[in-house]
Formats: C-alpha cells, structure tokens, sequence
C-alpha cells in the first residue's frame, strides 16, 4: 500500500473546504469537473430508466445496448471497424487504467508516461511493481511528446506505452502527425499502447486524431473514453475501453472480479449520451473555450506568470518559475491567503515544477475574481 499514489485535487479540494467553513471565500480551480448540470435528456433517461426496472444486475462487460452504441461511435470516430465485444464499460476511466496496467505489467516492466501527466499512471505503475518511465512534456513543444527522446526511452522491459491527448494537466493535444510518428517510433516492437481520450471531445483548435485509427495499432491499442468530462457526468460514474476482444474478455473478468458491474441505469442514461441531442456539448465546448481564452489573457497579465494557450480540455498550465516560488509553495499560499484553490504542477509528477494547474470549469464572473486576486496577491507580494 506504500506504493500507491493519491490525487492531490481532492486533498486540496478537503483544504479548501475547510477553509470555507472558517467563513472564508475560497474560488475553486483545483477540481477537474465541468461545472455544467448533465444535460437535461441524459438525466431523463436515467429517471425513466430507474422508473422502467434498470436497477437489477447486467452483464460484467456492460448492457449490450451501450456497448453497441459506444462501438459504433468509436467506428465513426475513429475510422476504423469496432464491435460490441470489443467494448467493456466500466466505472469510470480508472478501471480502464488500473485494468491495463494489472494485465500487462509484471515486477520490472516499464511502461513509459507523459509527466506532466495524470498521477493515477504512475501511482498504478508503482502499486504493481512496475517501473515508471517518465517522458517529459515540455512547454516549448507545445507539451507534446519529444519522438526522439520516446525513442531513446523504449527498452526490451517496455510492455506498455500510454499516451493522453487532450492532456491533463497542460491541455496540449498531440495532432495527427505527432501520432503517426509516435507510431513509427513503437513499430512493429512487442509494445501496447494505452490511449486515455477521455478529452477528446474538447479540442478547440484542429480535430482529434487516436493512435487506434493508425494502420496495425487498432489491435495493439486500448482506447480509454468515458461521459464524465464530455457529457458533465461525473458523478454518474461511467467509462469504456475499447480493445480487441480477447483482451475484452479478460477485462470483463476483472470487472467480475472487482465491480461485477456498472450500475445499469446509469447505462442506459449512456446510451441517450451518445444517441440524443448533441447540442449541450456544443455549448459547453464553446463555454470552456471561451473561459480559456479570457483566464490565459489574464494569467498573462499577472508579474511572474505566462501561459500558453492550451487547445484542448479544462485547464491552463502557467508557467510560475519568474515568481521565484515553488510549485507547491505558490499553490499553498494562492489558497491561504488569495483565496484561491488549485494544483501545484508537481501533483502531476516531477516535471510540474514551475507550473500551476487552474481548471477553467468555473463561471466567468469566478475566474475574473480568482485573477484579480492572483493579481492583487502578486503586486503585494512579488
């Protein structure tokens, strides 16, 4: 149990919470969670569904109704040929991570990560004994991956490859030609590769491309997708991997193992998701766009910030180093004494120092607030 990692949000998210009861006015940008109610027909669904007797068991790799209709959004998608049984649902996207890294990684293994990246990665490496190997997303790419150093990373220990696009934290999106390369540099080597699209439905600039739509990496590939960010379903606790169907059926049996199930009305809330009225995502995909263009103006604005503008996903990556604070340290005080709540970079692994993690999944009128209060902080301060 010493091996295994935490989520830093939902520490400081407790911090935060704490610091309100004292009767303080805390702006929360900590959370990765769309501030959106799920949109009106999916919780119909979901009422009905409860209303009609969707609250019994259903089969370990999902209702055959959902996982016929993710399987034909991800053939639309992605352009390639997916079938039911290709899909497992699952409780969210983590079991899709916990689930790869328990069937593939051994004592030893490596599997290379972006760092700065989600912590559930490294924490799953390290819990099952495998060997983390960080790849460094660097700003002046753009928070890309650097091909050549991938290549110079990849080892005959290396089982597993895992790669996020959009990106959380940095919101850096790899395009189409970075996945082609990043597909050349695997080859035709012993190596799987887990790709967490769980953003993929926010991308401001350009369009999403999945490493499963390259020729030969479809069956090499899990696809990790899910309702929570697209859809404003976080709390419904729903996601799905996509892999060829003998992998399938050994993750439907560590659902067995480990959840028997995903809820079932929750399933059929799913299956609306992805048929029904598209239109609410729309909205908040402009919403967050334009909540990001109006927080990087303003970090930009700020002594001792600069920020690149992120293309995909919830959040702004600013770069703190000219404030001569460490990561850790600035987030503490942003919190204590601006009032302001959000992640130090370090919370995404090593190479986070010098960067903040803000999520923009807040009103307008909030992240306003919370950057004339970095602001007013940094003029005293600085």
């Amino acid at each position: 149990m010493s091996r295994l990692g935490t989520e830093t949000a939902f520490e400081v998210l407790a911090k935060a919470r704490a610091l309100e009861r004292q009767g303080r006015s805390i702006i929360h940008l900590e959370i990765g969670e769309p501030d959106f109610d799920t949109p009106a027909n999916v919780v119909e669904a979901g009422v009905n569904a409860l209303h009609k007797g969707w609250t019994h068991y259903g089969p370990s790799a999902g209702l055959p109704e959902l996982r016929q209709t993710v399987a034909e959004e991800v053939s639309r998608t992605r352009g390639v040929e997916v079938s039911s049984d290709e899909v497992v649902i699952v409780p969210g996207g983590k079991p899709i991570i916990f689930f790869s890294i328990l069937s593939f990684i051994d004592t030893g293994d490596e599997v290379i990560y972006p760092n700065p990246g989600f912590p559930i990665y490294e924490s799953m490496i390290r819990y099952v004994g495998g060997q983390p190997v960080p790849i460094a997303l660097r700003e002046e790419k753009d928070f890309g991956l650097d091909v050549e150093e991938l290549k110079s990373l990849i080892s005959d220990r290396t089982k597993l490859v895992i790669i996020n696009s959009p990106q959380n934290p940095t919101g850096g999106v790899l395009d189409k030609q970075q996945i082609l390369e990043i597909a050349e540099i695997i080859g035709d080597r012993n190596i799987m590769v887990l790709s967490d699209e769980i953003y993929s439905r926010l991308i401001f600039e350009g369009k999403h491309f999945s490493i499963m739509s390259v020729p030969g990496f479809k069956d090499r590939t899990i696809l990790l997708d899910g309702f929570s960010k697209t859809y404003a379903m976080t709390g419904w606790r729903m996601g799905y991997g996509v892999m060829r169907p003998d992998l399938a059926a050994h993750f439907t049996r560590l659902m067995t193992n480990s959840n028997s199930c995903t809820a079932s009305f929750t399933q059929m809330a799913g299956v609306e998701a992805l048929r029904g009225d598209q239109s609410q995502v729309t909205k908040m995909c402009a919403a967050f766009q334009q909540r990001r263009d109006v927080v990087v103006a303003g970090m930009n604005r700020i002594k001792g910030f600069s920020c690149r503008m992120p293309r995909g996903a919830f959040y702004v990556f600013p770069n703190i180093t000219q404030t001569g604070r460490s990561s850790r340290e600035l987030a503490d005080v942003l919190l204590e004494q601006a009032g302001v709540a959000c992640l130090a970079g370090t919370s995404f692994g090593e190479f986070g120092e010098g960067y903040l993690r803000f999520s923009t999944a807040n009103s307008l009128e909030n992240l306003n607030e919370a950057m004339n209060r970095i602001e007013q902080w940094t003029k005293k301060n600085l």
